[in-house]
């Protein structure tokens, strides 16, 4: 729990399988106006051209090698499971405050454990406070099997905690931003996207939540006010991620290969970046605003400054396609 508590959002492979198994699951609803990424996805992004940039600057690669062989596992008894949700758990998020984690799965729910402090292990168990995400409030969730959990699209693919760990916010398949109290009270329901959301974050002041989605739009929420501040309409295909630079302005990236730099009060982006060669899975600011790092179904990771058009390193001994990147 120790080595858990310092990192915010912890997100294994098995975690960006089952994101990776949302977005194929957005591409079933294309026809509805909800969309798509993995394979799906790449077919929403093949008519679009990847522009010229100049080139990047080679970097040098640590492989993680360090003389040592072989693999530890952690003896059973050792391990606490968090046992509840009856689907898929795509994201999980580690309160900044303390031993509480937050999880999203596909049973239309999002759930708050708290640990209880000390050694993790096979005794220490804990029960879920149980965020249901589907109309006919905390006893609705119980009916619902994995299939039809499907039907209703509310699978639970995004969270993120406020500054202060006082609110989580969610977003689901149903287009909707919730908004919950660290006790597990839901606050705010923020409704304006016309498909499923794929991401969303709070800024540092935590005065706006923002949020992507599979509509191509990013929407910078007032969340005392509950209502859209302003709505961000540069993409062509899904928005899969945002992150914001600072308190007013962000990136988004989508299916169409193409991240936009945008603040709030604008009506035209601030820097369009292109380079990337497939849909543009994720981004992330470096904590000074300064670079933003991308990772792409194209095997590449880039870095890219606002003072320059094209990427200013370009990360290619990936494989295969990278689904996350942080600083």
């Amino acid at each position: 729990q120790q080595q858990q508590q310092q990192q915010q959002q912890p997100q294994g492979a098995a975690g960006q399988r089952g994101h990776a198994s949302a977005r194929e699951q957005g591409g079933q609803q294309q026809a509805s106006g909800a969309p798509v990424p993995s394979d799906v996805k790449r077919e929403a992004a093949s008519g679009s051209d990847a522009a010229g940039a100049a080139e990047p600057e080679p970097m040098a690669v640590d492989d993680g090698g360090d003389g040592r062989s072989g693999e530890y596992k952690t003896p059973e008894d050792e391990v606490t499971a968090l046992v509840g949700h009856t689907s898929e758990v795509f994201i999980c998020a580690w309160s900044p405050v303390g031993l509480q984690l937050a999880s999203g799965s596909g049973d239309a729910t999002a759930r708050l454990w708290s640990l209880p402090s000390g050694p993790s292990g096979k005794s220490r168990q804990c029960a879920p406070v149980v965020l249901p995400h589907l109309v006919g409030g905390s006893e609705a969730w119980r009916d619902v099997s994995k299939e039809a959990s499907k039907d209703v699209s509310k699978d639970v693919t995004t969270l993120d905690w406020k500054h202060d760990g006082s609110l989580l916010a969610t977003g689901s398949y149903d287009g909707q931003a919730r908004v919950w109290s660290a006790s597990g009270q839901l606050t705010q329901t923020l409704s304006r996207h016309k498909g499923p959301i794929f991401s969303l974050k709070w800024n540092r002041t935590g005065q706006f939540l923002l949020s992507g989605s599979v509509d191509k739009t990013a929407i910078v929420w007032d969340v005392g006010a509950g209502e859209v501040r302003q709505q961000f309409s540069f993409h062509t295909e899904p928005t899969l991620d945002v992150d914001w630079r600072d308190d007013t302005s962000f990136a988004s990236c989508s299916t169409d290969r193409v991240i936009f730099v945008c603040a709030l009060g604008e009506e035209r982006y601030l820097k369009r970046l292109e380079g990337h060669e497939d849909e543009v899975n994720a981004i992330k600011w470096d904590p000074s605003g300064t670079l933003l790092a991308s990772c792409s179904d194209d095997h590449t990771a880039k870095v890219w400054s606002m003072e320059r058009d094209g990427a200013l390193q370009d990360l290619r001994d990936h494989q295969k396609e990278i689904y996350t990147l942080k600083w």
